[in-house]
């Protein structure tokens, strides 16, 4: 395919970028493997907006962004930029989006995208965007039975038709994010896109985060405040400065930015933000996110 073509996907340059080198034929065993590299190599990250810069969701901007420049993304960069390779290497994709739940009980937008994935008549709901509480591999599309994915457990309810995909928190089950099947198209996610990224009442405008999880870590920045989880223990950190917080991104998240880059979070929101996230209140930045 031809670079200058907008629906080019430099396959190989992603691979590369999350650390694969197996089998790329369309198979349950690939889809989970490459579910995981992605998921366990790019961290969910909302920089650019704090930096005053547009989330753009073409391929090019998203390859540039995510791949060739080692940067992560939310939801949309991140699931948009793995159904394109999903796609070229033969899987069937439909991108769908929630209502995120958690640590919310008020209705929110269908801001939330993840991804679809039919194989051989049996189809698994992928996502790759939901930060540091999302899933480590896909499951499959069937109500009830739970999936064990390292420290988390989760399971997705078809309510006729709403199906949401819940957690096992401290022994509760949790809701994430509500869905429904309805296929979206591009200007879906454009929509859904330009209010997370724009609107005075996002979250992502007020909270600054970046988050990255492995099997045994979990860190989540919120703000000034890095929390860092192995196991049953955590640690929390307050960043005293902006040169610090250059030092976090790039020693916790492999983020690189140049020496006096500064990010934006309105300080009117900053103390009210961080507590309501500590609290489990509304004000934080959904769904793990």
């Amino acid at each position: 395919m031809n670079p200058a073509d907008p629906n080019f996907v430099d396959v190989n340059a992603y691979l590369d970028r999350i650390g694969d080198t197996g089998d790329r034929t369309p198979a349950p065993e690939v889809l989970e493997r490459l579910h995981f590299n992605h998921v366990t190599r790019i961290p969910f990250e909302n920089l650019d907006i704090h930096l005053g810069r547009p989330i753009r969701l073409d391929l090019a901007s998203l390859q540039s962004k995510l791949v060739w420049s080692r940067r992560g993304g939310y939801c949309f960069e991140q699931n948009t930029l793995f159904a394109a390779v999903l796609e070229e290497l033969g899987f069937h994709v439909t991108r769908l989006a929630g209502r995120v739940r958690l640590r919310t009980h008020r209705a929110t937008p269908r801001t939330h995208m993840f991804l679809n994935v039919t194989l051989k008549q049996t189809t698994w709901l992928a996502d790759v965007g939901f930060g540091g509480e999302g899933l480590f591999r896909p499951i499959p599309m069937v109500s009830g039975p739970p999936s064990h994915q390292h420290d988390r457990t989760f399971r997705l309810l078809d309510d006729e038709g709403l199906w949401v995909l819940q957690s096992l928190m401290e022994g509760v089950w949790s809701d994430l994010y509500g869905f429904t099947l309805e296929p979206q198209h591009s200007i879906d996610c454009e929509v859904g896109n330009y209010y997370t990224s724009t609107h005075p009442e996002s979250p992502f405008l007020r909270t600054l985060t970046v988050q990255s999880r492995t099997p045994e870590v979990r860190q989540v920045l919120r703000n000034r405040e890095l929390e860092v989880r192995r196991g049953a223990g955590a640690t929390l950190r307050t960043i005293a400065s902006d040169d610090e917080l250059l030092v976090v991104l790039t020693e916790c998240f492999g983020l690189r930015f140049p020496p006096g880059t500064r990010f934006e979070t309105p300080v009117s929101t900053l103390a009210t933000d961080t507590a309501s996230a500590r609290a489990g209140g509304t004000s934080a930045v959904p769904g793990g996110q």
